[in-house]
């Protein structure tokens, strides 16, 4: 599918234990949060990611966004729902259609 054809999601996570924030979660938790950087890498690699973060404070308003691309809301379903940590449940998720409307030239961050 061609770059035009795509649309852009948004999916925000956030812990389903706060307290993994402050004390580093389980050794299951710790592994499915690896899976899930290394899930967001290959997409990144593969350009469907755009974006990937996480807010730095440790309370339950922590989150992170995943701004990403996919043919269309199934896709876009399926590619939240394929993150091991929302696939077994370390993090909840929640997708959005998504519209960039500004962006700045990128430099070294």
């Amino acid at each position: 599918m061609k770059e035009k054809e795509l649309k852009t999601f948004l999916y925000r996570i956030q812990p389903k234990r706060v307290k993994l924030l402050k004390d580093g979660g389980t050794p299951e938790e710790q592994k499915l949060i690896g899976k899930h950087f290394d899930y967001l890498k290959k997409l990144t690699e593969k350009k469907v990611v755009f974006l990937a973060g996480r807010t730095l404070n440790q309370d339950k308003s922590s989150f992170g966004i995943v701004i990403f691309f996919a043919a269309n809301e199934k896709a876009a379903e399926k590619i939240m729902n394929n993150d091991p940590a929302v696939k077994h449940g370390v993090f909840n998720a929640e997708l959005f259609p998504y519209s960039i409307a500004l962006i700045q030239k990128m430099h070294d961050i």
